[in-house]
């Protein structure tokens, strides 16, 4: 897919997640927002996916290790075709199947429940470790946040990770530099990352995540190497897309009211229509 097609799928993705949340009045946006192109390049470029057969037993696996952004996850999933757009509108509701965090027993296209975060990674490691065993040629794809990197979980699974020469698992990171209570530096550095990841014997490479040129070097990159799991640190904005948003820890976890609402879906309305002007 051309570059401007993905940039207007992404730019979908972010209207989807604003809705969802707008819709529940709770959820997480700003790191759904920073990791939108990151979703969409996943889903529409990189994994060997078919929305028609989610079960597909030679499927590339995603797990969404910070699962608090299942608001991105679910979006991208809805407009590549695993279920209703519409749908999204039912994020958090009672009885519905778009949980707060991902559910792999109700949610077409999840291949694990998360959201305690530490855990998702564990949880691909064991994939790609189980690929490997049985012989599969599958990837597995995670996808965490650099606040997430203060568990000591994460590198536990990475150790292993590292130690199996496991060149079936990228591990992704969005680095917005932000978490729930301020900046990750401040809170408790997980810096330097990509020299933290490389002591644990993975392939690191560092991209822009807003930049689907560098999108495609990285994971090409990551294809090529074997003998070593890789580690993409995707350097992003948090709350991209939406003015009022973006480098602002507060909208981590918060819903945007119905007047922010029209201000965010006008930002993203206005880079849709500059966009089909390109």
């Amino acid at each position: 897919m051309e570059n401007l097609e993905l940039q207007k799928k992404a730019n979908e993705v972010r209207k989807g997640i604003v809705t969802a949340v707008h819709s529940a009045k709770a959820g997480h946006p700003g790191g759904s927002l920073s990791a939108a192109d990151v979703f969409t390049y996943l889903y529409y470029e990189e994994m060997n996916v078919d929305p028609q057969n989610p079960k597909m037993e030679n499927r590339d696996r995603f797990v969404l290790s910070k699962g608090h952004t299942a608001p991105g996850l679910y979006s991208t999933l809805a407009h590549k075709g695993y279920f209703p757009v519409e749908d999204l509108k039912t994020l958090r509701k009672l009885g519905s199947y778009l949980q707060g965090h991902p559910d792999m027993k109700h949610i077409p296209g999840v291949d694990m429940s998360s959201g305690s975060l530490g855990q998702g990674i564990s949880a691909a490691v064991g994939m790609a470790l189980g690929a490997k065993l049985d012989g599969k040629d599958f990837r597995v794809y995670t996808l965490l946040g650099d606040g997430e990197l203060q568990e000591g979980q994460v590198w536990e699974a990475a150790m292993l990770a590292g130690h199996r020469k496991l060149d079936n698992l990228v591990a992704i990171i969005d680095n917005n530099g932000l978490q729930i209570d301020g900046k990750v530096d401040d809170i408790c550095s997980p810096y330097p990352i990509d020299k933290k990841f490389e002591a644990f014997n993975f392939h690191v490479i560092n991209a822009d995540a807003h930049d689907f040129d560098d999108l495609r070097r990285a994971f090409k990159e990551a294809r090529e190497t074997k003998g070593m799991p890789t580690a993409i640190v995707v350097h992003s904005v948090k709350g991209k897309g939406v003015s009022f948003m973006e480098n602002k820890a507060a909208w981590h976890g918060t819903a945007p009211n119905d007047e922010q609402f029209a201000v965010a879906m006008a930002d993203l309305e206005r880079i849709g229509e500059e966009l089909c002007q390109k």
